[in-house]
């Protein structure tokens, strides 16, 4: 059984901040990886994935972005924002005295990850993109923004997988209800009865006020795949990353491997059958 250790680092500007920090199976030594969540959800998104990375003898630390989980909430919410996290992810990389890693970042994560290769290329020695890329989905940006920061009435377990259910069941509609219920575990806290989704609603101040000129994500992305193994899961039915973006990533990228998930859309779990030997595939020959 793989041994994890409850992680907390400082934050650039004086948050204190969480990573789950597992321990890797004996063997060779090995780069370790960091997995970076997506825009409302947490290090337990990884809760299965990170041990099986790490049973193939990596050391694998999850965190919680900044007011997300047990990670502070910012005071200025106006610091939630890609560069922020970025700058966030490199003081983890230096207090936990890890120099360089592999990068598994779904949606937002694989954001932050781009960010940080073109801000700090030499931490960043290969990457997962879970169903992001340089071009987000209109319909799909619309589509999170009607939700996020909302702070759903939820009494009880169950009426949370309800909630979940109504706001991915779409995109996830093999789950059975007991996925449903540990996908609610995931994105829910509950203190003492009371339940709330486990991040800070000011998170939504910048989802719903995009700037009016969208940044060039390209060179971003760009510099993520410059010299570097990359992988890119993509889900079938996404509407965050769509099928002809990830074509174009691709044909930019030509080294770049890529996974589709039938049947799923935004964002594929990485418990897929499809994407977890993507990923055992990928770090087999990963340095």
């Amino acid at each position: 059984m793989t041994q994890i250790t409850d992680r907390t680092w400082n934050s650039p500007d004086g948050l204190t901040l969480y990573a789950r920090d597992h321990a890797p199976a004996s063997g060779p030594a090995k780069l370790p990886v960091i997995c970076i969540h997506g825009l409302t959800r947490n290090s337990r998104d990884f809760e299965v994935v990170a041990p099986r990375l790490a049973a193939q003898g990596r050391r694998v630390l999850s965190l919680d972005v900044r007011g997300r989980g047990c990670s502070d909430r910012d005071p200025q919410p106006a610091n939630y924002h890609g560069g922020t996290y970025a700058a966030d992810v490199a003081a983890l990389m230096e207090q936990a005295g890890v120099g360089r890693a592999h990068f598994v970042g779904t949606s937002m994560g694989g954001l932050i990850t781009m960010i940080l290769a073109a801000a700090r290329p030499e931490l960043i020695a290969g990457a997962v993109l879970n169903d992001i890329g340089p071009e987000i989905g209109a319909a799909g940006a619309a589509r999170i923004a009607s939700y996020v920061g909302g702070e759903p009435k939820v009494a009880n377990w169950a009426e949370a997988a309800a909630y979940a259910r109504s706001i991915n069941g779409e995109a996830l509609a093999h789950f059975t209800d007991a996925d449903w219920d540990r996908f609610a575990r995931r994105i829910f806290r509950d203190d003492h009865g009371t339940f709330s989704l486990d991040y800070d609603p000011a998170i939504a101040q910048a989802v719903r006020n995009p700037p009016a000129e969208p940044p060039d994500l390209w060179p971003l992305f760009n510099a993520l795949a410059k010299d570097r193994p990359l992988l890119l899961i993509r889900g079938e039915t996404s509407d965050i990353l769509e099928a002809d973006a990830a074509a174009r990533m691709a044909a930019a990228a030509p080294h770049m491997r890529t996974m589709e998930i039938a049947g799923v859309g935004h964002a594929p779990t990485l418990e897929e059958p499809q994407a977890a030997a993507a990923l055992r595939s990928f770090f087999e020959e990963a340095p």
